[in-house]
């Protein structure tokens, strides 16, 4: 059975090994009596758990067909019945039995992602993160400066924890800067996703990062708060987001969706760089009260001096 994802991905509902986040099994067998017999629709299983006998409460070890129930981002709840069963799609936030560090082809990480996860990329793609397409699939870099490794750990372990990545602590590395001044950085890379290429494809074009057309979609607070931590710096009351890379268009969208998503009022100023033409939004001091109510339960500490 086929079940088709945002933006033209296709997975299969079987024994492919997913990402984390996208499957828990739900152990039904149809020739069991007692899977059958249960008249009465039982309680919703916990998320990340396997399903017990609604009588018995003991897991139906003997099923023949293990049937895999999906979580898909914004699916919330909702129920079928037939044949005597209960099914349901939730959104997932944990994924049981799954090694973090499991080699796992690129092509058999065939998704779908929760909400968090997606949050997350797409706040560091609009920041300081970039999306690499490779052969197999695509893959998000997250970097910082060493003054900001507290905040870089916290994001690494929390992507470790959602399963996307080695869950070996990112070290500082030495590197070589303008007028050999040696920098000290921090990065880690997510595991390659077959079902991150749509990512990469609506966020690059030419390998030149765009302002995707869908962020509206995925543009949450958390996602915000991402590239806030990424890109922000108090100033003047208000907060600037860095966004020197993005035309002047995708500048006044961003300004849109920042109005749209949250009712944040801000503005595209000129960064005045020389023969550029650089791009900044700054978010008025008016509005900040509103922003820190959205984005403060997700900026680590280490970053709530951006709004503050």
């Amino acid at each position: 059975m086929l079940y088709v994802l945002p933006y033209g991905q296709m997975s299969l509902w079987g024994e492919l090994i997913s990402a984390p986040n996208a499957f828990f099994k739900i152990y039904f067998n149809f020739y069991c009596t007692e899977c059958l017999g249960y008249a009465e629709t039982p309680p919703l299983p916990p998320l990340g758990a396997r399903i017990a006998h609604p009588r018995s409460q003991s897991l139906c070890s003997a099923s023949p067909l293990p049937r895999k129930g999906l979580g898909m981002a914004g699916a919330v709840g909702s129920e079928g019945r037939g044949g005597g069963f209960n099914f349901s799609i939730q959104t997932l936030s944990a994924f049981t039995s799954y090694d973090k560090n499991q080699k796992i082809k690129a092509e058999k990480r065939i998704g779908p992602h929760n909400i968090d996860i997606l949050s997350i990329i797409f706040g560091t793609l609009l920041g300081d993160g970039h999306a690499e397409k490779r052969v197999n699939g695509t893959r998000i870099s997250f970097y910082q400066e060493g003054s900001h490794k507290a905040y870089l750990l916290w994001l690494h372990s929390l992507i470790s924890n959602l399963g996307y990545c080695n869950s070996t602590e990112p070290k500082l590395q030495k590197r070589l800067g303008v007028n050999n001044q040696i920098r000290y950085v921090v990065r880690f890379k997510t595991w390659t996703y077959s079902s991150f290429n749509w990512i990469y494809d609506n966020f690059y074009i030419n390998n030149v990062k765009i302002v995707p057309s869908i962020l509206d979609q995925f543009l949450t607070p958390l996602a915000l708060a991402i590239w806030i931590m990424d890109d922000g710096s108090k100033v003047d009351g208000g907060l600037k987001l860095c966004t020197n890379s993005f035309s002047f268009a995708d500048c006044n969208f961003l300004v849109k969706l920042l109005h749209e998503n949250f009712n944040l009022k801000a503005s595209v100023q000129s960064t005045g760089a020389k023969n550029k033409e650089q791009y900044h939004i700054y978010i008025w001091k008016e509005t900040m009260p509103l922003l820190r109510e959205i984005v403060g339960p997700y900026v680590h500490s280490s970053m709530k001096y951006k709004i503050l």
